[in-house]
């Protein structure tokens, strides 16, 4: 298995171009599914999700092609299959988005229960409700949700708790739906609304993405349509917070500070220094220590859970004492232990993690708990001394298109090491 290896390097300084929207980008593509045509994306990142929703897609019948600068033209004119397969589906939980857009078009799906980062339940009852709701015969056996209906037909759906995939799979399924239909409690993320956006480009008819309540008038048929995903908040905010916790500067290009509020606000309580463009974002710490800052999770526009363990990291290289609360995911502290290991003073009582500040970490094995945990142990590396080992990188690569790239092009000392040269390479890191 490959293995990044950090060395403590000093402040990060530079620039990093930010990648398209993992979040937004997987069901983007998903979306296809409703399209006899072909929807040809921009902007989309390389990484191992889209690799395997590609690998999805081309299963269920979906002509797929890519070129170097990561278009993607899907065509779903000859779909043809209505089956998604647990070796398909087992690695990543938003394959469950396909269920709503197969039964649509195909008026039957048989999807696999899905895996994907253990950070907590995120049932899939909300999605089998609002099918319901709009006349699916929905039943579980043998390890798969098997939909069926003639043609769904419009409903108010209340989703019990905020889904963002739960939102975007009703979403999906009610562009084809005979009606209208309304989504009350919708998630409001900005991936929400692009989504939105492309199926509109499509032909759909759904308005109010980004509050509350959605509302989608189904239509017969969808089109062809391009559309260009919106740049990664999530890994904006990441190099943003590496930048403050190093004590250096860091400029986001290619990005949406209207998505960043939030984190934005808690980089400025840190006692960062910044400068907001249109399309760009820059922290800047003068080499100064940060200070902690105690936060709270919740769905969009609030701080997102994404970023949770990011600043969990900051904290622990901060002055003072900071309190983070995780209230999406009840197993989202899982990177705490992997800190712990590197010297941080963070004590975990409930859904809370109390983090207390110093000047370095050290060095340590560790080990990749989930996608953002993966970045939290990156950053504290940077600050650690001695080489900090980080394995099980297959997180990583879920959600971070070419970040030793990305980090080294800031000052930072990162190598990604490949499993069949570990052996070889391992005495140099392991003896110090």
């Amino acid at each position: 298995m490959d293995k990044i290896v950090v060395q403590g390097a000093g402040p990060l300084d530079g620039e990093v171009k930010i990648s398209g929207a993992k979040n937004s980008a997987l069901p983007i593509l998903i979306s296809s599914l409703l399209v006899d045509g072909t929807l040809t994306l921009s902007n989309v990142p390389h990484l191992q999700d889209i690799t395997t929703t590609m690998g999805l897609l081309s299963h269920l019948g979906v002509q797929m092609q890519i070129d170097e600068n990561m278009h993607i033209a899907a065509d779903s004119s000859a779909v043809d299959q209505i089956r998604a397969p647990y070796e398909l589906v087992k690695t990543m939980r938003a394959s469950i988005l396909v269920l709503g857009p197969l039964l649509a078009r195909m008026g039957h799906a048989e999807v696999s229960l899905p895996g994907g980062c253990a950070i907590g339940s995120r049932p899939v009852n909300l999605h089998i409700k609002g099918l319901e709701a709009m006349g699916a015969k929905v039943i579980i056996e043998d390890g798969y949700i098997k939909a069926t209906c003639k043609r769904l037909q419009g409903a108010r759906m209340f989703m019990d708790i905020v889904s963002v995939t739960g939102t975007e799979n009703l979403m999906m399924a009610a562009s084809l739906a005979q009606g209208v239909s309304v989504i009350e409690n919708a998630a409001r993320e900005p991936e929400i609304v692009d989504l939105a956006n492309c199926l509109n480009a499509m032909g759909a008819k759904v308005s109010g993405a980004g509050t509350d309540e959605i509302t989608i008038e189904g239509v017969d048929s969808l089109h062809s349509a391009s559309h260009r995903v919106i740049a990664d908040r999530i890994e904006t905010g990441t190099y943003l917070v590496a930048g403050a916790a190093t004590r250096g500067r860091v400029k986001a290009l290619n990005t949406e500070p209207k998505y960043l509020e939030a984190v934005l606000n808690k980089l400025e309580e840190a006692g960062c220094d910044l400068d907001v463009g249109d399309d760009y974002i820059e922290v800047n710490m003068h080499g100064r220590q940060p200070k902690a800052v105690s936060l709270r999770t919740a769905p969009h526009p609030a701080f997102p859970t994404d970023m949770q363990a990011q600043f969990v990291t900051m904290n622990a290289l901060s002055q003072g004492t900071g309190t983070v609360v995780e209230t999406i995911f009840e197993n989202r502290f899982m990177h705490v232990h992997e800190l712990q290991r590197m010297g941080a003073e963070i004590q975990l009582e409930g859904n809370t993690a109390v983090v207390t500040g110093r000047e370095r970490l050290q060095a340590a094995p560790v080990m990749a708990t989930d996608l953002r945990a993966s970045a939290s142990l990156v950053i504290a590396g940077l600050m650690a001394d001695g080489p900090t080992i980080i394995d099980r990188i297959y997180h990583i690569d879920r959600g971070y298109e070419c970040i030793e790239e990305k980090f080294a092009g800031l000052g930072a000392n990162i190598k990604r090491i490949p499993s069949h040269l570990w052996e070889r390479e391992k005495s140099r890191y392991l003896s110090n």
